[in-house]
């Protein structure tokens, strides 16, 4: 099997809505660039390549950023190199791997402990052959080993905890992403804070979807972010994460703030947004940051606005009451 870019359990996906958020833009907007701001998962980037020229992909998260340079990065690599590390990685044997920091840190909690040898002898075995790869191959073996651990995880679908109290099985099984055809594309990718992120860059269309809530991507994705940047610090809790950083301005009482700021530096011709109306939340993590007449005012400043909305279940970790949630999409024409 191989992996594509939608194939990982991620909070606030957009995959399930994605064939509904493309045709809106498809019917409402012009244009030949198209800018990701907040990629995520980056499905709505890969959903705009056969429709754009030129993309501009971006999100916080250094696993994130190997993720799209592994799908997205128009650089030739080797096919036959990719396929000797995959046969490689399948054909390990967990009895004849020694302790590692993964296997210490993440054994029996996230992962069972021969499945935590793997992703750490692995990811090593990764970082020791990096002089051997070109960039777009490390990208592609780091992504597949992501794609592949989030499979066999101990959790519900994020990494803020571990679910206890029975016995792991063994499943981990390591696989390829399947990387996208770019040639006919101009791609850029980026990891920057979006409201410093647009000053510098200009474009036909700009998708914008923001945390929704307090939720610090870089806290639920520890172990992502861990993996990807392989530094292996120190951890604290019983979650086992390492001290915060990358912590996002949209997850604090600031958003409304940031995201007024972000919309007024704008320089686009269109600018699409994607937001809930998940407010009635018994847990506060889960509250919008941002209300939705705040999110329509600061709209409407730039141009002429259209609202689109779509029944829609949200990511749910057991303490939201809401049976009417839906999805809005905001697209507004600049200077209309």
């Amino acid at each position: 099997m191989a992996y594509q870019i939608w194939n990982r359990r991620y909070t606030g996906s957009k995959y399930k809505l994605s064939e509904w958020i493309s045709e809106l833009i498809k019917n409402n907007c012009t244009g030949t660039s198209f800018c990701d701001l907040f990629a995520g998962t980056a499905i709505m980037s890969q959903k705009m390549l056969s429709q754009m020229k030129e993309l501009y992909i971006n999100d916080l998260l250094y696993s994130n950023e190997i993720i799209y340079y592994a799908f997205f990065l128009n650089e030739q690599y080797s096919k036959s190199v990719i396929d000797e590390y995959k046969n490689k990685y399948q054909s390990l044997n967990s009895d004849e791997i020694e302790d590692n920091y993964f296997s210490i840190n993440f054994g029996e909690k996230y992962f069972s402990y021969n499945d935590a040898k793997l992703i750490g002898y692995i990811r090593e075995e990764i970082e020791s052959n990096s002089n051997e790869l070109s960039k777009k191959e490390k990208s592609i073996l780091i992504a597949s080993l992501l794609y592949s651990l989030d499979k066999s995880a101990n959790t519900v679908g994020h990494y803020d905890a571990y679910i206890k109290g029975h016995k792991i099985a063994d499943s981990f099984r390591f696989d390829l992403i399947e990387p996208y055809d770019v040639s006919n594309n101009i791609v850029h990718i980026f990891r920057e804070d979006a409201n410093e992120l647009i000053k510098k860059i200009s474009c036909d269309i700009v998708y914008i979807d923001p945390p929704y809530n307090s939720r610090q991507y870089s806290r639920f994705y520890h172990i992502f972010e861990n993996v990807a940047l392989w530094k292996k610090p120190e951890l604290y809790g019983v979650a086992l994460k390492p001290k915060a950083e990358n912590m996002s301005e949209y997850c604090k009482n600031s958003a409304t703030k940031v995201f007024s700021e972000l919309i007024s530096d704008l320089r686009c011709n269109y600018i699409v947004v994607s937001y809930n109306n998940t407010y009635n939340s018994k847990s506060s993590s889960s509250k919008n940051k941002i209300a939705l007449n705040d999110i329509e005012d600061i709209l409407k400043s730039r141009g002429s606005l259209m609202k689109f909305e779509k029944p829609y279940q949200a990511f749910n970790a057991g303490k939201t009451e809401f049976s009417d949630h839906r999805e809005f999409i905001y697209i507004v024409k600049v200077g209309d």
